[in-house]
């Protein structure tokens, strides 16, 4: 029992590395930032589809509302309706809240665009 007394007790060993999960590591692939920072052809074709998609947005919500003022005039040309107060309950009531829905649509949907544009351009260790 006296000799196990007299060992000194096990070194401690200290370990001062980065540990290996958290090694930043380089990407397989250039990220498209730099891509786009670059303007090579690769980040002008990331561009174009960001503005692709945008354009179709904005043309989406323009055929929508195109479509709802246009067809005013046949709902005021149709013979049963009086011009009296069935044009102020179309203009004043209707048409305004499908506007602002339009609307509500086309910035959504350009704020998802914009989004996803980014969630690609990123670079995966950037992310949060």
């Amino acid at each position: 029992m006296a000799e196990e007394q007299q060992q000194a007790p096990p070194r401690r060993e200290i370990v001062t590395g980065v540990p290996r999960g958290a090694r930043r590591r380089a990407p397989a692939h250039t990220p498209a930032r730099s891509e786009i920072s670059e303007q090579t052809t690769l980040g002008a074709t990331y561009v174009r589809a960001l503005m692709r998609s945008q354009l179709r947005a904005g043309l989406g919500a323009l055929a929508a509302l195109v479509s709802l003022v246009g067809a005013l005039p046949l709902v005021f040309a149709a013979p049963r309706a009086r011009p009296g107060p069935l044009v102020w309950l179309v203009l004043g009531l209707l048409v305004y809240p499908v506007m602002w829905l339009i609307a509500r649509w086309y910035v959504r949907r350009a704020e998802r665009n914009e989004v996803d544009f980014t969630g690609l351009v990123m670079d995966p260790a950037d992310r949060s």
